[in-house]
């Protein structure tokens, strides 16, 4: 799954982000909670299984609970903006969230970048060496055994694991993993890949799956 961040919210901006594909566009600042929740909301999303969504399906408007029903997919519609609203809703099980008053491209963009996400076929877990990554159920084992990590801990993994062998800088992984500015400080993502690799590897002095391109950031493997 794709979620666009950025500053940049204006209509043709979040427009023309979905219909690059991205299946989510939030704009920032954006608290870490809500985030948290859109990310998860894309994930159920790509996990479910089923017949392929029709891209243009019939849609469906219900007043009454504000949901936008479309090719079997649900958009909460209200005008409660307010972050636990906002959280509420996703984790309750919407596959968006918009407030309005919104422009209507904007909401049928929107629909469409949930029914291209549920068309997808969820992928098998990916397997690297003892460790296994389900990104659908969130689910990470090693050696068979689930591995508990906090939501940053996964997060900074999926980043890493996402496009193997590809060297992230800190200053990349503190965007895409706390999405905030913090003046540039790496001891954050440092502190956040030692705990990691404490609860992956087999021997954390030569790491098998985050390691680190000095000079550079981190990678994950190869393996």
């Amino acid at each position: 799954p794709v979620i666009m961040l950025t500053a940049r919210g204006d209509d043709l901006d979040i427009v023309g982000g979905l219909e690059a594909g991205a299946d989510d566009y939030v704009v920032k600042p954006v608290e870490p909670r809500v985030l948290d929740a859109r990310i998860r909301a894309v994930i159920r999303r790509t996990a479910r299984s089923g017949s392929p969504a029709e891209t243009y399906g019939e849609l469906m408007i219900d007043r009454g609970s504000l949901i936008v029903r479309r090719a079997g997919q649900d958009i909460m519609l209200t005008a409660r903006g307010d972050d636990l609203d906002i959280v509420g809703g996703l984790e309750a099980g919407a596959d968006d969230y918009v407030v309005k008053p919104v422009e209507p491209r904007v909401l049928d963009a929107r629909i469409r970048a949930v029914i291209r996400r549920t068309a997808r076929t969820g992928s098998p877990a990916e397997s690297y060496g003892e460790l296994m990554i389900d990104r659908g159920s969130l689910i990470v084992r090693r050696a068979g055994r689930d591995v508990s990590l906090t939501p940053t801990e996964l997060r900074l993994l999926l980043v890493l694991s996402g496009s193997p062998r590809q060297v992230f800088s800190r200053e990349q992984l503190l965007d895409l993993v706390w999405e905030h500015d913090y003046l540039g400080d790496s001891r954050l993502v440092d502190a956040c890949v030692q705990r990691l690799r404490a609860k992956i590897e087999a021997d954390t002095s030569q790491p098998r799956y985050i390691q680190t391109a000095r000079g550079f950031g981190y990678r994950f493997g190869p393996v």
